[in-house]
C-alpha cells in the first residue's frame, strides 16, 4: 500500500478475515478507524466508533469531521444501506471498497444465468445497469422469508453494488469474494467443520446426484486481497478467488487425506433434499483474470487447503 493511504475506515468486519484485514492495515502503520454497532470490539491499536450504519444521523454524528483515504465496507447487504453510506461518505473519502460475493452470479437467483461450464467474469452482472428498488422492505424479516434468504442476500448485494456504481463521481470497487475457507478459531460458519466432522466419523457426505465444482479463497488471502484493493487505483467489480476449482466430493477427499481418515462415503441427494455446503447442481466458478491482470498473485486452492483443514481438525 502506498504512502498516500494513511487513513482507512473499516465498516464492520471485526472478526474472521475482517479482523485479519484490520490487523494488516494497523501493522503497516495505517491509521484505522472501525465503525460498528459495538457488539464486537476491534483489535487494539485502532480507533473505534460505535454507530448503527442504518441510522444515517447517528453515523454522521459518530464520524464528525473525519476524512479517510479509503473506506472498506465489510457489511453492506442492501441498496438502502449503500444509499446511506454513499451520502455519508461521498465527501469523506476518495475511494470506497465494498466486500461483495460470488453469490451475485447465482443463477438460481437471477436471469440470465452465466454460461454453463465456463468460469464467470465480472461482466455477467454489470452494477452500472442493474435496477435498484429502494422501496422494498429490505430490513423486514417477513420480506426475507417471503423472497427467500438466498435471493435476499444475492439481490441485496447486486443492488448495493449498483447504488455505488451508478454515481460516476464515486470511486467504487466491489470485491466479489469466492467461498472463504480457513481461519481456525476465527472461522464461524462451520462449513469446513461439516466436512471434517462427517469424514472423521465415517458418516456419508450428502451431495447432488450430479454435482459441479466451485471456487474458493483462503481467509488470509481475501484479507490480503482487500488490503491490496484498498491501495490500488482501479474501480468496478473484481472477482477474488484462488486458482483451481473443487467439487464437494473433491473437497471431501482432500479432507480425508488431511486428517488421515478413510475415503469418504457419499449419499446422492434427491431433488429438494438438503445437501452439504458447496455441493452445487450447476457449474459455479469465477474467472479471476481481471485481478491477476491488475497484479494480484493468487495462490492455488490446493496450496492452502491442507493447512485450513489442519486448523479445523485441531479446533474440532
Amino acid at each position: 500500500m502506498g504512502d498516500d493511504v494513511r487513513e482507512v475506515c473499516v465498516i464492520g468486519g471485526s472478526r474472521y478475515f475482517g479482523k485479519r484485514l484490520i490487523l494488516r492495515l494497523r501493522d503497516e502503520g495505517v491509521n484505522v478507524t472501525v465503525v460498528n454497532r459495538g457488539s464486537a470490539p476491534p483489535p487494539p491499536g485502532v480507533t473505534h466508533l460505535v454507530a448503527d450504519r442504518d441510522d444515517e444521523a447517528a453515523l454522521e454524528a459518530a464520524l464528525g469531521d473525519r476524512r479517510f483515504d479509503v473506506v472498506i465496507d465489510q457489511v453492506c447487504y442492501t441498496p438502502r444501506q449503500a444509499a446511506i453510506a454513499k451520502r455519508v461518505f461521498r465527501h469523506r473519502t476518495s475511494r470506497y471498497v465494498m466486500t461483495s460475493t460470488m453469490e451475485v452470479y447465482d443463477p438460481a437467483t437471477f436471469d440470465p444465468a452465466p454460461l454453463h461450464q465456463r468460469p464467470v467474469g465480472e461482466d455477467a452482472v454489470d452494477p452500472g445497469t442493474w435496477p435498484v428498488d429502494l422501496e422494498l422492505p429490505w430490513e423486514e424479516a417477513a420480506f426475507k422469508e417471503l423472497v427467500g434468504e438466498d435471493w435476499h442476500y444475492a439481490e441485496g448485494k447486486r443492488q448495493a453494488e449498483a447504488v455505488f456504481s451508478q454515481d460516476p463521481a464515486f470511486a467504487f470497487v466491489s470485491v466479489r469474494s469466492a467461498h472463504v475457507l480457513g481461519g481456525g478459531a476465527e472461522e464461524f460458519t462451520g462449513r469446513l467443520d461439516h466436512y471434517v466432522d462427517r469424514v472423521r466419523a465415517g458418516r456419508s457426505v450428502v451431495v447432488h446426484a450430479e454435482e459441479y465444482p466451485s471456487t474458493f479463497i483462503h481467509d488470509r488471502e481475501i484479507a490480503e486481497f482487500l488490503y491490496w484493493a484498498a491501495g490500488a487505483d482501479f474501480t468496478g467489480p473484481v472477482n477474488a478467488n484462488s486458482h483451481g476449482e473443487l467439487s464437494a466430493a473433491e473437497l471431501s477427499e482432500l479432507v480425508a487425506t488431511g486428517i488421515g481418515a478413510a475415503r469418504p462415503a457419499f449419499l446422492r441427494a434427491g431433488q429438494g433434499d438438503d445437501v452439504s455446503p458447496f455441493s452445487f447442481d450447476r457449474y459455479y466458478a469465477m474467472d479471476n483474470s481481471r485481478a491477476t491482470g491488475l497484479g494480484f498473485p493468487f495462490s492455488a486452492v490446493t496450496e492452502w487447503l491442507p493447512g485450513a483443514i489442519a486448523e479445523t481438525g485441531v479446533r474440532a
